[in-house]
């Protein structure tokens, strides 16, 4: 097996944006490590603080999120960051080339239940001559991320990482800590019988996606004449990590329950990345309305629903939309 660097080296990635890389998952492999100690590091459950989303904080949120934007802006590499968990953009490093946006802690509500979570990373260039403290250096859309991956904190550490090339997984070998490629290529099945859905919102959704999933549940006796199996884990990194192994649909689409946030995943650092994983990988993220990627961002914690996984099953739900 081969480790991470040589095998993005061969790939042409260049020697900052690999050291860009190399820092973030410094980062992961502490998170990693504090995820695994559970009880025993006193991490678990909440905080009396809610960050910008509105959302009640996870102890390890604020722990990631400061694991995170400490060792990005003290390595140079970034000249700033955007965070789930900060207001605001922070500035990094002027002369820096890249800019880093990330969920440090995606799914920290199961952590309580030991069960799946992850981090979240989107790397873009910053353009040229602008100012670090401009949170505009991050309206870029997704098609110009230069890299983009997540790193699962499950039974094993698992790296999904793409630079344009491919969509390759690693395994963090734990007895001298690094990862180590266990997938070449990562190709996602065209057709699946499995969907990913946080069925408790059904009554919110809009028709379209009410009568797709109602076809779904039909099964064989439906129109679309095969049983469907329905998976979801609560945890975008972990239903998207299946997607990439086995293949499958995902989507957390627009609903009416709270008319301010019809949408409940981040385009920047949440839909981007995983948009480009996906579509490297042969299949296909959209919102139902237009592809991710194509996407000009109006404000760094920006809302967008999203639709991704095997290509015709994708085809299939969008046809529900046109």
């Amino acid at each position: 097996m081969r480790r991470l660097p040589p095998v993005l080296i061969e790939d042409g990635c260049s020697r900052e944006l690999l050291s860009l890389i190399r820092t973030i998952l410094a980062a992961c492999k502490e998170i990693s490590f504090r995820v695994g100690q559970g009880a025993l590091s006193g991490v678990l459950g909440s905080t009396l603080d809610e960050n910008i989303q509105g959302e009640t904080q996870k102890k390890l949120d604020v722990l990631s999120n400061q694991l995170l934007k400490d060792i990005l802006l003290e390595s140079g590499y970034v000249k700033a960051i955007a965070s789930e968990e900060e207001d605001y953009t922070v500035a990094g490093n002027p002369d820096a080339e890249y800019i880093v946006a990330f969920d440090p802690l995606d799914g920290s509500s199961n952590t309580d239940i030991n069960s799946l979570v992850g981090t979240i990373f989107s790397i873009m260039r910053a353009p040229k001559d602008s100012d670090p403290a401009d949170e505009r250096i991050f309206m870029q859309p997704g098609h110009q991320q230069v890299a983009a991956g997540y790193v699962l904190y499950g039974p094993c550490t698992t790296l999904a990482l793409t630079i344009g090339k491919g969509t390759r997984i690693f395994t963090l070998d734990k007895t001298h800590g690094s990862f180590m490629l266990t997938e070449e290529f990562a190709k996602i099945p065209e057709d699946t019988k499995e969907f990913a859905i946080n069925a408790s919102n059904q009554r919110h959704w809009q028709p379209a996606m009410q009568n797709y999933v109602n076809d779904l549940l039909a099964g064989d006796t439906g129109p679309r004449g095969k049983n469907f199996n329905m998976r979801w884990i609560a945890a975008m990194v972990g239903d998207v990590h299946r997607v990439l192994c086995r293949g499958g649909l995902f989507t957390y689409p627009a609903d009416t329950k709270d008319p301010n946030k019809p949408f409940k995943l981040r385009l920047l650092y949440e839909a981007n990345p995983m948009a480009m994983l996906v579509e490297q990988a042969g299949g296909i993220a959209h919102t139902g309305q237009e592809r991710i990627l194509e996407i000009d961002p109006q404000e760094i914690h920006q809302r967008v629903s999203v639709i991704l996984g095997s290509k015709n099953e994708v085809e299939a739900c969008l046809g529900y939309h046109k």
